[in-house]
């Protein structure tokens, strides 16, 4: 049997379904529903996606078949309208519109009034008896199919309506009178000719076929590929076409045209919300020609125009009980488009209606209140990367602002501050109270102070996993990395845009972390608002999810605000952040720069009870929940100061002549740390570190269980293991520092000693790494370096080519990796639990916020991700979606 490439829908009849969205693509599957429910549906065809596949693999023909089914189903719709395509006396005119089977609004190409030409216009004032209309129609349509079609700049067009109007001193396209329109058309047709070398197609079929092969071309134009890049919709899915017969919306007084929603979808309020013309067509409501009137008081209350439902009183009452039907039959809140020909309603399209997060989530529960859903479609119904929308505090969208830099949108939310360019600035400055920008060609652990004083980061280089952008979203803070529109020159303290403006330090600029916008001046944020509907929504995540989601945090603050996120536990700890610390970093350096054990040990006994305070802060805003401590990873030279003036401060400091800091410096400086001395490596050179830091661990996990009654079992995690022989030893050194301080203590504890699992020869030998760990923590920031040969801070130079260009479907360091970096974590759980059945794995890379990685982590079986405070609740939902999707 030949293959069916074209659906019929019309007179209560459809060859269609809603769940034929494949196929058929969200707007032909849904029109074809809405027909089979008795809904008013203009009726027509819809061109399979199949057809859309075959035409990019086959040189963009057509199956043989196609032109024989278009022409059967053709004749189909005249049947019903009673009009000929065509025809110059009785004329049926069409629109030929996408549909993706994922809603793409605005991204691909759309002509309505198809058919019309010198001849058929004349059929059409015959059956309208309305010329301006006539006419009207058909300039509408050559502008569009000159633009869509033919490729013509739309702006000629534009540019010649705009004089029409000049000439006959009018501001509104209603104004202008058939003769007005009539002119134009010619005008349009000659300038076309004139400028294509072309002339606008008269036969109503070449119009047809031009219109089917523009809309499946539009489904690789530039704006369709960045959409489709951006919200993970695959290439190879295609568009469907919409071939549909023309109602009229601009007809006169008693027709109009409209959009609107069931629900609010900003909000979710439940009451009907949208926008009508009189006397429009489609197009008239969205392109802000005119100023469009609310369909209900409810929704225009603030509005001065009319509402449909006093205009239109009988067609809006209509079009709410259709609302009513779409609900219940959808089960969704639903985005609507209608047109009211000479009094009479039709639906020209449904679909699940995009809404923000606080909607989303009010929806949800809101439906499961009325009876409409269960409890698992209300958690599938809120997608887990909306809720950043409302974890972080975003900018009022009714607020104006002037863009002056654009940047890598590296952790959500928004803020505003006064320009400083150094860490201890942004310090001093909120000291004083003083809200701040900090500023930085890029960041690096030495600013971590300042980056926690300041309200946002900005960063002319780093990707979206750099320092900067690892830090910010641990803290919560708003922060814009890679952006190379800018050029800080530390010396004026000042940086300059692509365009031209200079920003001085103390400037007040506004960041934009959702989109990494750079705007002068302060633009007004509106904060987040975690509402009851929030709370029963994750308790409805929680009851379904398995997996366990802790948090990445340093101090008792991120411990804290991860907890109120639903943290249950925290998967990672770096105590190297620990260090760096005004009063503390002085005696790391001091302990860098000893020549001999002794001198090591001296200066890291200032350092345990700085450690050992802060590990009993995290441990008791955690009351029992598992704490995985990472010791030491950076190599030592990233303690030391690297600008003249801080090696002269420490020189003075220290007693040490600056040569000799200088050469220290030198001496530790490596071409490429990220492969150098650094993580365990360390703690085998240098053992008294560990040593220091496991004591500090182990002391205040038995002094709060001696005093407080806690419960801890503290998880050691040493970082950077390349073989089994590395951690056998540096375990052993552990294991004696923890029974020395038990017996010391008197208190007897359960711990942990475990691994980060960063390099691919740790995945590969994971079965011998598991007879001497307890617990594996996959580092895949790391794990994905060292599996692509690449660093995260530079390739930023280059990896968002590698993603536009279809080289890599996704950012490896924003997703996982799951066929190349997933495979070694994957062998890796598998050959671990063949050593050690029950030792614990988790993952603790930033991939633990991300939801299509948290869903692979549950697909092979690890116990728990790890993820910044602020992506706690995003990583609870992935993984109850990880559980329903199965």
């Amino acid at each position: 049997m030949a293959a069916k490439y074209v659906y019929f829908f019309g007179n209560g009849q459809a060859e269609g379904r809603a769940d034929m969205k494949n196929l058929l693509g969200g707007k032909g599957a849904n029109l074809a529903e809405m027909t089979s429910i008795g809904l008013p549906v203009p009726s027509g065809f819809t061109i399979t996606t199949d057809v859309c596949t075959y035409f990019y693999a086959n040189g963009q023909q057509y199956p043989a078949t196609l032109a024989a089914e278009v022409a059967e189903n053709l004749k189909r719709v005249e049947a019903l309208m009673g009009r000929t395509f065509g025809d110059p006396k009785n004329p049926l005119l069409v629109s030929v519109r996408s549909g993706a089977r994922a809603s793409m609004p605005g991204m691909m190409d759309t002509i309505l009034n198809l058919g019309l030409n010198d001849e058929t216009v004349q059929g059409i004032i015959a059956q309208s008896g309305d010329e301006r209309f006539a006419y009207d129609a058909y300039r509408r349509f050559v502008q569009m199919y000159s633009d869509v079609v033919m490729g013509m700049e739309k702006d000629i067009l534009e540019h010649l309506l705009e004089q029409k109007k000049e000439a006959k001193g009018v501001h509104l396209d209603t104004d202008l009178t058939a003769g007005d329109w009539r002119e134009l058309v010619g005008v349009f047709k000659a300038t076309i000719k004139e400028t294509l070398g072309v002339a606008f197609p008269e036969n109503p079929q070449d119009q047809l076929w031009g219109a089917i092969g523009a809309v499946f071309g539009s489904w690789m134009n530039q704006r369709a590929i960045t959409y489709r890049r951006l919200n993970s919709i695959p290439a190879d899915w295609g568009t469907a076409v919409n071939v549909q017969s023309m109602v009229f919306g601009n007809m006169g007084d008693d027709c109009a045209t409209g959009v609107a929603f069931t629900r609010d979808p900003s909000t979710g309020e439940n009451y009907f919300y949208g926008e009508y013309l009189v006397n429009a067509q489609g197009e008239d409501v969205v392109a802000g020609i005119r100023t469009p009137q609310p369909i209900n008081k409810a929704n225009g209350k603030d509005s001065c125009l009319p509402a449909m439902e006093d205009v239109l009183p009988e067609c809006y009452q209509q079009l709410v009980q259709i609302r009513g039907i779409l609900e219940k039959h959808y089960k969704d809140m639903q985005d609507i488009e209608f047109t009211i020909e000479k009094g009479k309603l039709y639906m020209l399209q449904t679909r699940n209606g995009k809404r923000t997060a606080k909607a989303a989530i009010k929806i949800a529960v809101d439906m499961v209140k009325e009876g409409l859903i269960d409890e698992k479609s209300a958690v599938l119904r809120v997608s887990p990367s909306q809720l950043d929308q409302l974890l972080h505090p975003s900018l009022d969208p009714k607020a104006k602002k002037t863009v002056i830099a654009k940047g890598l949108p590296a952790s959500p939310g928004a803020a505003s501050g006064e320009v400083v360019f150094t860490a201890d600035e942004a310090e001093s400055a909120a000291r004083l109270g003083l809200k701040v920008i900090l500023v930085r060609v890029e960041t690096s652990p030495e600013d971590i102070h300042g980056m926690h004083a300041a309200q946002g980061i900005l960063t002319a280089r780093g990707g979206m996993t750099s320092h900067a952008a690892v830090v910010a979203r641990g803290m919560g803070k708003c922060c814009v990395a890679g952006c190379g529109d800018i050029k800080v020159d530390y010396a004026a303290n000042q940086f300059v845009t692509a365009k031209g403006e200079l920003v001085k330090k103390g400037d007040i600029i506004t960041l934009d972390g959702s989109t990494g916008e750079v705007m002068l001046g302060q633009v007004p944020t509106v904060p987040p608002q975690l509402t009851g509907d929030f709370g029963i929504l994750m308790e409805w995540v929680d009851r379904f999810r398995t997996m366990k989601v802790r948090t990445n945090a340093d101090t008792p603050n991120d411990s804290k605000v991860a907890r109120e996120f639903g943290a249950e536990g925290i998967g990672l700890c770096r105590t190297e952040h620990m260090f760096f610390e005004a009063e503390r970093i002085a005696a790391v350096r001091e302990m860098i720069l000893s020549e001999d054990v002794e001198g090591r040990k001296r200066a890291l006994a200032k350092i345990l009870p700085m450690q050992k305070g802060d590990f009993i802060g995290i441990f008791r805003e955690m009351k029992g929940l598992p704490v995985t401590i990472r010791l030491l990873d950076p190599p030592l030279h990233e303690f030391l100061p690297q600008e003249e003036k801080d090696v002269e401060a420490l020189s003075k400091t220290m007693g040490v002549s600056v040569q000799a800091l200088k050469n220290k410096v030198d001496y530790l400086h490596e071409f490429n740390p990220m492969l150098g001395h650094r993580g365990c490596r360390l703690g085998l050179t240098f053992p008294e570190i560990y040593d220091m830091q496991v004591q500090a661990i182990m002391e205040a996990a038995c002094e709060l269980t001696k005093n407080e009654g806690f419960t801890i079992v503290p998880e050691i995690m040493i970082p950077l293991i390349a073989t089994v022989t590395e951690l056998s030893r540096l375990r052993a050194n552990a294991v004696a520092v923890c029974e020395e301080v038990m017996a010391r203590s008197g208190v007897k504890i359960d711990y942990l000693i475990g691994t980060m699992i960063e390099l691919p020869r740790a995945a590969l030998t994971a079965d011998e790494i598991a007879r001497e760990a307890e617990f594996f923590s996959f580092g895949t920031n790391d794990l994905t370096q060292t599996t692509f040969g690449l660093s995260r801070d530079d390739a930023g130079k280059f990896l968002p080519f590698y993603v536009e260009s279809g080289l890599l479907e996704e950012d490896p360091f924003v997703s996982l990796d799951q066929n190349g970096v997933g495979q070694l974590v994957k062998m890796a759980v598998e050959k671990g639990r063949g050593v050690r059945s029950g030792i614990k794995l988790g993952i603790c890379g930033e991939h633990g916020g991300d939801p299509a990685s948290v869903i692979f982590c549950h697909r092979i079986g690890l116990d728990y991700v790890s993820c910044s405070p602020f992506r706690v609740p995003i990583a609870r939902l992935a993984a109850a979606h990880a559980v329903l999707g199965e």
